[in-house]
């Protein structure tokens, strides 16, 4: 019978998105095949759908299509690099709330959950939520020690609706993947593939409770951030319970001046607070609307953002942190043969583009930006307009990348409401420069050299046993060979120049790998300026040898 409620639900799908005009997409996905001419029968158009942008007519179907729907609005709405910017700008402003389920039934779930009666756990509990969402909602309570809290329960039966209704996409998908034009770009089954993976995170709540103890920890005691703490011992998979947090929505500009908070301020910190998640810590809060941050009214000259809701978080691979950052480094610099460098060493484009043509299209879409005042450009759009580039090169940018260049625009956008005035750019840049000395300078790759010590030790030992089986390979080698023409001879002259080359490599190799095990166990001796002479002799010597096989 499953097969006949999916049949069921499928249908419902195609009229919700009938009645809303969305035609395109019913008949894109061959919706409706079968019965094209019993379409006007089935579905009436809304009264003024007709005249109402495409977004909105979307953004309408996707809520009355229910809570799981509008989740994957919303997450679909990160992937700007497919969809439309108006369509993508249209679904951000979905709203994730929904009716609440029983105080009662919360009470169950949580005593299910924890395996304790209520009244042991808290002393009190308000059965009247203070929100709900699509996959949860959120009670007030208060522990036996008298602390304030929050409770975050899971919906009832929430998972078996999610798997569900993802099975609905995936088969929407699966159509679209066979009759949407250029569905080999769109690549629909891995957006479903990649929603189910977000839900699947925001249905474990120690997940969710992991992120936010990170965050807290990474700014412990800041005076620009101020993560709630989680409760362990009230917390499951199903129930997250939060220290409770109290302050005025980020955007509650009115609120915020009446409680004499220094907007400027607060806005160049929002900035700040964004570079050192991304390139600090690599665990940024990736769902950052005003909903999520609050602002701590208790600090007027010297304010703080309160984060809430921890479901959605982004990390970069190290490669991809650092090539973002040379990135924005470079866009600073105004360097648009250095964005497309970056852009294929990453390998974020095909190494075969020629960089004149793609230093010409990073240069169409930067200029018009950096000729505006500084205070007037968003970085988040420039980047968005980047991967966009890559997308028209036939390129997917990691689902990550895309995370972040949305809460990028989140973060501008915020601060521009905060400070019509803000320069992103003076705020930034000086954050950026001293992050990427801290991760890729001289101390942090000695560091690096000295954390690697161990292991290099233990391979060290290897070396003299392949550098041996080289040499006896090259001798053998030598013995066969016969030459028989110039070319060969000349041939044979390159080979010889090659083997040199590699033999002087390997050495340098080696004088190196001992050059790093000395100065990573900092063994006694004779030093200069502190450092190890056998070291540095080693380090010297390796350095030669690599000379020398590149001559």
């Amino acid at each position: 019978m499953s097969w006949l409620r999916g049949g069921v639900r499928l249908f419902g799908i195609a009229r919700v998105l009938l009645r809303h005009r969305l035609d395109e997409l019913v008949e894109a996905t061959h919706l409706f095949r079968p019965l094209r001419w019993l379409r006007s029968l089935v579905a009436r158009a809304e009264p003024g759908s007709e005249t109402r942008p495409r977004g909105m007519r979307l953004r309408l179907a996707l809520e009355e299509l229910g809570p799981i729907f509008v989740k994957f609005g919303q997450i679909l709405s990160t992937r700007r690099d497919l969809l439309p910017p108006d369509v993508a700008d249209e679904l951000t402003h979905l709203q994730d709330r929904v009716a609440p389920f029983d105080g009662e039934r919360a009470v169950r779930e949580i005593e299910a959950a924890l395996g304790q009666p209520l009244d042991t756990l808290y002393r009190r509990f308000e059965r009247v939520p203070l929100a709900s969402a699509s996959v949860a909602q959120v009670h007030a309570a208060e522990l036996p020690d008298g602390r304030e809290v929050v409770v975050k329960v899971l919906r009832p039966d929430v998972r078996k609706r999610i798997e569900a209704d993802v099975g609905v996409l995936r088969a929407l998908a699966t159509l679209a993947q066979r009759y949407a034009p250029n569905a080999e770009h769109i690549r629909p089954l891995d957006v479903v593939a990649e929603i189910e993976r977000t839900l699947e995170g925001e249905l474990d709540l120690l997940r969710e409770g992991g992120n936010a103890s990170v965050l807290r920890r990474n700014f412990l005691d800041s005076p620009d951030l101020y993560v709630p703490e989680v409760v362990w011992t009230h917390s499951s998979e199903r129930v997250l319970t939060l220290e409770r947090v109290r302050g005025i929505p980020a955007d509650d500009v009115a609120a915020l001046d009446a409680a004499g908070i220094d907007r400027a301020r607060l806005a160049a910190k929002g900035v700040r607070v964004f570079y050192t998640q991304v390139f600090r810590d690599n665990l940024f809060h990736a769902d950052a609307h005003a909903g999520n941050i609050w602002v701590d009214a208790t600090r007027t000259e010297d304010p703080r953002f309160i984060a809430l809701d921890f479901g959605i978080v982004g990390a970069l691979p190290k490669s991809d942190q650092y090539y973002l950052a040379e990135n924005f480094s470079a866009m600073f610099a105004r360097d648009y043969r250095r964005i497309a460098e970056l852009h294929i060493e990453a390998g974020w484009m095909p190494g075969t583009i020629r960089i004149d043509d793609l230093e010409a299209a990073v240069r169409s879409v930067c200029e018009p930006y950096f000729t505006r005042p500084l205070a007037e450009i968003s970085l988040g759009e420039v980047l968005a307009k980047l991967f966009r580039v890559a997308h028209r090169y036939q390129l997917t940018i990691q689902p990550q990348l895309l995370l972040l260049q949305k809460t990028l625009l989140n973060i501008e956008g915020l601060g521009r409401l905060l400070d019509p005035k803000l320069d992103i750019f003076a705020v930034a840049k000086p954050v950026l420069d001293a992050i990427l000395v801290e991760r890729y300078g001289m101390n942090a790759v000695m560091a690096e050299i000295r954390q690697q010590a161990p292991d290099l030790a233990r391979r060290i030992g290897e070396l003299p046993r392949l550098v041996h089986g080289y040499l006896e390979q090259s001798r053998r080698g030598e013995q066969a060979l016969n030459m028989r023409s110039q070319d060969l001879h000349l041939l044979a002259a390159e080979a010889r120049v090659l083997r040199r080359s590699m033999v002087m490599a390997v050495s340098g190799s080696a004088f190196l790998v001992v050059a790093a095990l000395w100065l990573g166990t900092g063994a006694p001796g004779p030093t200069i300026g502190g450092l190890p002479l056998a070291a540095l002799a080693a380090l010297a010597a390796g350095l030669a040898s690599l000379v020398a096989a590149l001559k």
